[in-house]
């Protein structure tokens, strides 16, 4: 009866846990990236560096269209780097989060299997 309710659990209740977990590890690690965030605000000023407009001589006007294109373009670096980092993040913790799952689902099989290998003779160090 013990045996019958731990594999219901664990195939039940215990499957649906580990499920949203890996939904909550992935959401987190979105959440941190920001990724959404960070495209749509690809090519703002980095750090809203020079973000103002800027009046006086055309020489300090033209200083200035260069200045804020720089920080445009050292920003759309940035985020085109932070962006990349965390897809693979999200990539990681996917994929991570998945083999765990599989193997949720083969460890209550594991010491039947130990047992029938036991019986059997098997030793894995004298192959």
């Amino acid at each position: 009866m013990l045996m019958v309710s731990f594999l219901t659990w664990w195939y039940g209740a215990g499957w649906k846990q580990q499920l949203l977990l890996l939904r909550e590890r992935i959401a987190s690690t979105y959440d941190y990236f920001s990724i959404d965030l960070l495209v749509r605000t690809l090519f703002s000023p980095f750090r809203q560096i020079s973000a103002g407009s800027i009046r006086g001589p055309l020489g300090v006007q033209i200083r200035a269209w260069f200045d804020r294109l720089l920080s445009r373009i050292i920003g759309a670096i940035v985020r085109l780097v932070m962006i990349v980092v965390g897809a693979i993040a999200l990539l990681i913790a996917a994929l991570s989060g998945l083999i765990i799952v599989l193997i949720w689902s083969i460890i209550p099989l594991l010491p039947a299997v130990g047992l029938v290998m036991t019986l059997a003779g098997w030793i894995p160090w004298k192959t």
